[in-house]
């Protein structure tokens, strides 16, 4: 049985042409975070609503998150032991860039360590939220594989993305790597 997904979108949540959207309807068993102000984000409440789902979820679950909901699931990371089986992080922007939109953003400082978890970094060649070339420095610092999308803007509706086939290849190949194995001695605990 395939593990649950948990689609963690960014700000102003992702709307009905959305990859994360089509994906929900798509595919049985994921579910959206929702998170109670998806325009003015709260580290501390998003980070608390996305643990809330994951521990609700049957087994550990995979994440497929978007932009800000990437920073959401690294935030998560620094904060909770609970396990997961993986983490699709799409497109996270780059709040530490001279004159970024959100430089005084309460998801500042970005954690630099390494996820507990199988992850995958995707970035773009033209993306505005992220230079290429901090999408793979993130990557690293995370201990992701990076994949490079190619010229695909911040791979939303407004970039022209549908149901995003290469997302799916990448969903496909987290979904039948085999679940992490945890040391003997491992809990599971928030």
């Amino acid at each position: 049985m395939p593990p649950p997904v948990l689609v963690v979108p960014g700000l102003a949540n992702s709307g009905p042409g959305h990859w994360q959207t089509l994906w929900e309807k798509k595919y049985a068993g994921f579910r959206r975070v929702e998170q109670d102000n998806w325009d003015f984000p709260i580290r501390e409440e998003w980070v608390k609503r996305l643990d809330h789902y994951i521990e609700e979820a049957e087994s550990p679950p995979l994440l497929v998150a978007h932009s800000l909901g990437c920073l959401t699931v690294v935030h998560w990371a620094n904060q909770h032991t609970r396990e997961l089986r993986g983490a699709l992080l799409v497109v996270p922007p780059d709040l530490e860039a001279p004159g970024a939109p959100w430089e005084e953003s309460d998801f500042l400082p970005v954690p630099k360590r390494l996820l507990p978890f199988p992850s995958v970094v995707v970035s773009s060649d033209n993306d505005t939220w992220c230079a290429l070339q901090r999408g793979q420095a993130l990557a690293k610092t995370w201990g992701s594989r990076f994949v490079n999308a190619g010229a695909c803007g911040h791979i939303n509706a407004d970039a022209g993305f549908g149901s995003w086939s290469l997302g799916e290849e990448l969903l496909a190949e987290l979904l039948s790597a085999p679940a992490p194995e945890l040391p003997a001695s491992s809990t599971k605990r928030s």
